[in-house]
C-alpha cells in the first residue's frame, strides 16, 4: 500500500502486513486471498461446486490453490509490473530480458497446469467450475492486460478461459477484470513525486 491513510496503524489492524487483500467482517478481520475466499465460501454457503463438499474434489482444489502460488502466481503478475508498473513509478522501462525470462517461466507452468491440471477436463477439478479455476483466471488475465496473450497458440487452454467466462457470466467476467485490461492506461496518469521515491528503488531491487 502507498505511503498515507491506508498505510497506517488501521490498516495494520486489518492486515498486520499492511498488504491488500485484507477483510474485515464486523470484528473478524482474515488476510491472504486464498483464506478470504474460503472464508466467504463458507459464510455465505455458496453452491457446492465452488468448494466442493464432496472430500476428494475439495482436496483438488486445495492441491490448485497451494500449486498455483508457487507457479502462475510467481510469473503472470510480474508481466504487468515489468511492463507497466515499474515503469510507472520509476521513469524507466525495464530491459526486454526481464520480460523474456518471467514468460519463459509462465509457459512451463502454463504446460504444467494443462498437463497437470486441465488434462481433458472442462475445468481443473471436473465438468464444474470452482474456486480454483477462479484463481487461475485472474491472474492470467494479468499478462493479457498488458499484451502477452498467454491464450494464443494455446487451444485447450483457450477453451477452458471461454467456458470459465460462460460459467461466471460474460458481463461479470470482464466487469470484473476491466482494471486489469485496462491497465496501460495507467501509463498517463501522474504520480505523486513522493511515491514514487519511495517507492522506485524497491521496484528497482
Amino acid at each position: 500500500l502507498s505511503p498515507g491513510p491506508s498505510n497506517s496503524e488501521g490498516a495494520a489492524k486489518v492486515n498486520l502486513l499492511k498488504r491488500v487483500p485484507a477483510l474485515k467482517d464486523g470484528d473478524f478481520t482474515l488476510a491472504e486471498c486464498t483464506a478470504i475466499l474460503l472464508y466467504l465460501s463458507r459464510k455465505y454457503n455458496t453452491p457446492d461446486h465452488w468448494y466442493p463438499s464432496d472430500i476428494q474434489k475439495r482436496a483438488q482444489v486445495d492441491e490448485y490453490l497451494s500449486w498455483h502460488h508457487a507457479n502462475i502466481r510467481a510469473n503472470a503478475p510480474k508481466t504487468m509490473w515489468i511492463k507497466v508498473l515499474i515503469p510507472l513509478f520509476t521513469g524507466q522501462p525495464l530491459p526486454t530480458e526481464k520480460l523474456q525470462e518471467v514468460m519463459e517461466g509462465l509457459s512451463t507452468s502454463l504446460k504444467q497446469f494443462e498437463e497437470r491440471f486441465l488434462q481433458d477436463k472442462a475445468f481443473i477439478i471436473g465438468s464444474e467450475i470452482s474456486l480454483a479455476d477462479l484463481v487461475a483466471i485472474v491472474e492470467l488475465m494479468q499478462p493479457v492486460g498488458v499484451g502477452c496473450d498467454v491464450f494464443e497458440d494455446r487451444p485447450r487452454l483457450m477453451r477452458w478461459r471461454q467456458r470459465v467466462e460462460e460459467a461466471v457470466g460474460k458481463e461479470l467476467f470482464f466487469q470484473a477484470h476491466e482494471m486489469i485490461l485496462n491497465i496501460k492506461e495507467l501509463s498517463n496518469i501522474q504520480i505523486d513525486p513522493r511515491l514514487k521515491e519511495h517507492l522506485a528503488p524497491v521496484l528497482m531491487k
